[in-house]
């Protein structure tokens, strides 16, 4: 048995709208809109991981979900012109990343990333 995919379901009430700030903060796609979820994609192969964790690191909270980017000053605009609350950083985190936390319209905590201290 081979796993071939692991996908975050994020609960939105309006899933059109969440779907939009994607689309517009982080260049997704929409592939399928089924009225009651939309997938969302960038059409290129991902890796697959899947984390335990009981904190988000630094004394943070959890985030449902991360997405690492090669940019983050560039997604850090993405995001504030999708209009996108930054609610923690940008920071360089002691394990060598920096990143910074977002609530999407849902509310959702996202933690956005680029590893080496790029962006």
């Amino acid at each position: 048995m081979s796993v071939l995919r692991i996908v975050p379901n994020l609960a939105a009430q309006d899933l059109l709208r969440l779907a939009d700030f994607y689309r517009a903060a982080f260049g997704f796609e929409m592939s399928l809109d089924m009225g009651w979820i939309a997938f969302l994609e960038l059409g290129r192969p991902q890796r697959i991981e899947l984390h335990a964790a009981s904190q988000g690191g630094s004394g943070t909270d959890l985030p449902v979900i991360s997405i690492e980017v090669d940019d983050l000053a560039e997604a850090e605009r993405g995001v504030s012109a999708a209009g996108g609350e930054i609610v923690y950083g940008p920071v360089d985190e002691p394990w060598g990343l920096r990143r910074f936390y977002l609530r999407d319209p849902e509310g959702n905590l996202v933690n956005v990333l680029c590893h080496g201290r790029q962006g």
